[in-house]
């Protein structure tokens, strides 16, 4: 699987908004905001990726899907279920 970004790039500082109870209780609990936001970022970008590759290839799914239903899976004879 190609990798969704490069691991090693250098951090840059960014601004943003958030709610202030929330970040106020953030802090208490002294949570990482950079990490959390990465890993946050991190899901939501493997979301993307993965419903661009669905979108993108759609039709051959779809195409794949039909051809197994009509002709069967090579493994059919060895199935147990």
């Amino acid at each position: 699987m190609p990798q969704l970004y490069d691991e090693t790039a250098s951090k840059k500082a960014t601004n943003l908004s958030i709610n202030s109870d929330l970040l106020l209780k953030a802090r208490k609990f002294k949570i990482n905001l950079s990490a959390t936001l990465e890993r946050a970022l991190k899901d939501e970008l493997r979301k993307a990726e993965r419903n661009n590759w669905l979108k993108n290839n759609k039709k051959a799914i779809n195409e794949l899907n039909k051809l197994a239903n009509n002709n069967g899976l090579f493994s059919d004879a060895y199935r147990d279920f």
